[in-house]
């Protein structure tokens, strides 16, 4: 039996700010797919995004017992990942210098999707199979001008949803009978990160680092902050304390205690003042980040895509239409398409119709050339 012939069986691992989603396919048939909520109190039990291998680790564990699964059926662990050095897209293998440096988060960012790669090598080696990623949050496109910030020695780099990103970005074009490299769009991850880039022809050539830091405030993250204000902050507080706000304790979990949109849509729909200013003004902010991003693209924009698994509220389109309706059609796609991406790119190379990158374990970007910034 041919590759082309043969069945793989591939379990999609997909750790995210506020859950744990797995999916086993057969191919390109999904057998399952489940996601676990986890509460932003929950994970900050953990004081480390590294310390929830072992309660990542048993959630699959338990997902794949509830349905029968025995793990030494997979032939394949597919893992989503992050902060390792930055990389070019596509399908890479997981070997041990990739999990050594997603584990040190050489890459400078700590979200949990490094979780993915780590499991999956996890897994992979306990029961001998391999394991592969996809476009991680760190797939560095970026043009020039997306980098340089005004201290020397500090750049700004890739940190972003380019999984769910791109994938949307390909079947939307696919839907307009286009390919993506023929496109201009703007894409908006919204969900417990948020990250708005601008992709130009295939390429992601700016966005915000959700992670960092920096663009909307979300259920888990301060988004940006003046700097002046932080250093305010950190006369009374601990960097370790400022850090875990960018990425974890910030947005929703510092001004309610919670990570839980439902919740706080819920006060929302209530007529709760409090949640009603914080919730339209994460839309506005929202909107403002789409606003740079048409600039970066001069304009010439063919849609703007909004996917995440915020977008379940309908006033959250409706908000960016009313701002951001006059640059380009506004399109929604509810949740990810990550899942999808992730096996039917590993199915390629499995297949031979298309090769595995290896990590190099440098970054894609290494300087200005010829230019001492």
């Amino acid at each position: 039996m041919s590759d082309s012939e043969k069945v793989f069986r591939l379990l999609i691992i997909n750790p995210g700010s506020t859950s744990t989603k797995v999916s086993l396919f057969d191919n390109e048939k999904c057998l399952f797919e489940r996601s676990l909520f986890h509460d932003a109190p929950e994970l900050l039990k953990f004081p480390h995004v590294n310390d929830q291998m072992d309660f990542r680790y048993n959630v699959i564990m338990d997902m794949l017992k509830d349905e029968n699964i025995a793990p030494e059926s997979i032939d394949i662990f597919v893992g989503r990942g992050g902060s390792a050095c930055t990389q070019p897209g596509g399908v890479t293998t997981i070997d041990e210098k990739l999990y050594d440096d997603t584990v040190a988060a050489v890459g400078g960012s700590e979200h949990p999707a490094k979780l993915g790669v780590m499991l999956a090598w996890k897994f992979a080696q306990k029961f001998g199979k391999d394991g592969y990623t996809l476009n991680p949050t760190n797939v560095d496109e970026y043009c020039d001008y997306a980098r340089l910030t005004g201290i020397k020695g500090i750049y700004r780099v890739s940190h972003s949803h380019v999984l769910n990103q791109k994938a949307v970005a390909t079947a939307h074009a696919e839907s307009m009978g286009k390919k993506y490299e023929d496109c201009n769009f703007i894409v908006a991850h919204i969900d417990g990160g948020i990250t708005v880039s601008a992709h130009e022809h295939g390429r992601m050539v700016d966005g915000n680092m959700g992670a960092d830091g920096e663009g909307a405030y979300t259920p888990t993250r301060i988004g940006s902050i003046p700097v002046l204000s932080i250093l305010d902050y950190l006369e009374t507080h601990t960097v370790k304390e400022a850090k875990l706000f960018c990425s974890r304790a910030g947005g929703f979990v510092s001004l309610f205690g919670t990570s839980d949109s439902d919740v706080i849509h819920g006060l929302v729909e209530k007529g709760d003042k409090k949640a009603s200013l914080v919730w339209n003004t994460m839309i506005y902010q929202i909107c403002k980040m789409i606003g740079e991003m048409s600039a970066v693209l001069c304009g010439k924009v063919d849609g703007i895509l909004l996917t995440g698994g915020l977008m379940r509220f309908d006033d959250i389109k409706e908000g960016i239409e009313k701002r951001c309706g006059f640059i380009a059609p506004i399109s929604v796609y509810p949740g990810e398409m990550e899942q999808e991406a992730l096996c039917y790119a590993t199915l390629k190379v499995l297949r031979g119709e298309e090769k595995a990158l290896k990590y190099s374990g440098k970054n894609v970007w290494d300087g200005f050339e010829g230019i001492d910034l």
